[in-house]
């Protein structure tokens, strides 16, 4: 007998809207795995920018094993580092610059003088102009280029405020050379196809060529990894239609984007970018600073419940969270806080929720794309109990997700990978079934689902999409059923 996972939309009083979160020193335990789990939690993140490939491989295990014993479809992001710029080691440690002080950076990767900052990217004064802005500690300061020499950027404090060694640099004002993937990432994304990844997120994407060099290091590594690529520089929000389209999902990392533009016009890039991934059909995760005081404090603060609330209202299909989870005291509580934000989102409105952006039908798969959309308002005309998709496709379940309506959406696919990667779909429960499911035993499994998980009775309706795979000799196809 086929049943649901414990993590389920379907079963449990659990969102529509996805939870993606950052595992850590806090959270990296198998027990603590499955509490935020039942929680809520659908896809964990490995940052490689933080800890060793030991406690990677320890945390990749751990999730496996406990997404088998929960009988639930885990998926694994393995988020790249990129190109993250830092400072050196500083002469005072924290240093505080104050507004209209002048500071210089050296070169090297020790400062000997409070009045001397060095940066681990060698090129930083060669590439910087006169006149560019230098943002460091992710936004805590700022600075100004007054004056260069071959081997000394002089510059003004404008913004002021207390820095440590090893923080970031930002350079939005700066087109720089440094790639996209740099050595370590290029081990580290072998590495996520060795070990299964679901999702392999690209940091500081610039352009759609580095996409496709990530992919093809994936492709070369036998991974069917989706990529997904974080938004958080300027160049990005320029060639934003031609990097979604090449990726396979997006981030909205918006710790790194409130610095590289004016932090006032975030909200509306966070908009720009989810509209976007609407036309072509992408997940879209919003990332950073979602329930920050939820490090060290039970209660979110009311902006950040109103911060999660807005994504979910902009389009997001997922949600993340990152410190609160990997090294915050209440990685439990910040789990359930956002699931409970996101079902109370998700329950002000009656048929689904509202769509950024209604996108034409994909020129490669029009029947499939007409057939899901068609599926979804025979569903709601007829207050049908539960659509079922069966496919071994990925994209027809993403179409379906596309729609944002409330009907109970299960995919029922024979493809364990396929099910981990769909844990990012908003509102689709995937389901694996066997590799040798017998076809003529798919509409009695859909009315067992409908009857065990959605309380259907005699009457009641059940909506089924199926593609080729599943029944031979047809395209793809919908079937109205009724629960005798």
């Amino acid at each position: 007998m086929i049943r649901l996972s414990p993590n389920s939309a379907v079963t449990n009083n659990i969102a529509r809207t996805k939870i993606v979160a950052t595992l850590g020193p806090a959270s990296n335990t198998e027990e603590m795995l499955a509490h935020l789990i039942r929680e809520g939690v659908d896809v964990f993140r490995l940052n490689m920018a933080h800890g060793g490939r030991e406690q990677h491989i320890e945390a990749v295990g751990n999730i496996r094993r406990v997404a088998k014993q929960l009988d639930v479809s885990i998926g694994i992001l393995v988020d790249l580092a990129g190109p993250k710029i830092r400072l050196g080691k500083l002469a005072a440690d924290p240093l505080v610059i104050e507004n209209g002080q002048t500071i210089s950076f050296v070169p090297g990767a020790e400062s000997n003088s409070t009045s001397e900052l060095v940066c681990l990217y060698e090129p930083l004064i060669r590439e910087v102009n006169v006149g560019d802005a230098i943002v460091l500690a992710d936004g805590i300061a700022r600075v100004e280029v007054t004056e260069k020499s071959a081997d000394r950027l002089t510059c003004r404090v404008i913004d002021g405020g207390k820095i440590r060694t090893r923080q970031g640099v930002n350079l939005p004002s700066t087109n720089l050379s440094i790639p996209a993937l740099g050595e370590v990432d290029i081990d580290n994304a072998r590495w996520a196809a060795g070990i299964g990844a679901d999702f392999v997120s690209l940091s500081f994407v610039r352009n759609a060529d580095e996409v496709h060099q990530l992919r093809a290091i994936l492709r070369e590594n036998h991974s069917s990894a989706m990529l997904i690529s974080k938004i958080e520089k300027r160049e990005a929000l320029d060639q934003l239609d031609s990097i979604v389209e090449a990726s396979d999902g997006v981030m909205v990392a918006r710790g790194d984007l409130g610095v590289e533009i004016a932090i006032e016009k975030t909200p509306m890039a966070q908009k720009k970018i989810i509209e976007t991934c609407f036309k072509f059909r992408k997940p879209v995760i919003v990332a950073t600073q979602m329930l920050e005081s939820m490090h060290t404090t039970v209660q979110p603060t009311r902006a950040e419940v109103s911060d999660v609330a807005n994504a979910i209202l902009d389009g997001a299909d997922a949600c993340m969270l990152s410190g609160e989870t990997a090294i915050g005291e209440y990685p439990v509580e910040a789990v359930r806080m956002m699931n409970n934000i996101m079902l109370e989102v998700e329950g002000a409105y009656t048929h689904g929720l509202p769509r950024p952006i209604d996108a034409e039908l994909d020129l490669q798969s029009p029947i499939s794309q007409a057939i899901v959309h068609a599926a979804a308002d025979v569903a709601n005309r007829i207050r049908a109990k539960l659509v079922v998709i069966a496919s071994s496709d990925y994209t027809i379940a993403a179409a379906k997700s596309k729609q944002r309506n409330f009907v109970p959406t299960i995919c029922l696919t024979n493809c364990g990978e396929i099910a981990q990667q769909m844990s990012l779909l908003w509102g689709v429960t995937p389901v694996v079934i066997p590799k040798d499911f017998e076809k003529r035993k798919l509409l009695a499994l859909v009315h067992q689902l409908a009857t065990q998980h959605c309380h259907a009775k005699t009457g009641d309706s059940i909506v089924t999409v199926t593609d080729t795979d599943l029944i031979e000799g047809t395209h793809d196809t919908v079937l109205v059923s009724l629960i005798q």
